[in-house]
């Protein structure tokens, strides 16, 4: 299973919609938050841009908070429905 990492923006209302998503849905997983300068430059090293909300599956960022909600809903949520 890929490490999965959330980096996100306290303030940013993106980050907090995928954070309520998680929060309802009992999804715990790393979260970094770009107020610190060393995770905005691991944005930008890895991701090639500093945009949050970013999930890293491994090493691969993925953006959009509809498209990480959709990811963690497939991966989480609609297996255990199963």
């Amino acid at each position: 299973m890929e490490q999965l990492t959330l980096y996100y923006l306290p303030s940013c209302p993106y980050c907090l919609k995928v954070l309520r998503f998680m929060e309802k849905s009992g999804i715990i997983i790393d979260l970094e938050s770009t107020s610190e300068p060393a995770n905005q430059q691991r944005l930008l090293d890895v991701g090639k841009k500093n945009q949050v909300p970013c999930l890293f599956i491994g090493e691969k960022p993925l953006y959009e908070s509809d498209d990480i909600i959709a990811y963690l809903n497939e991966r989480f949520v609609s297996r255990d429905k199963t």
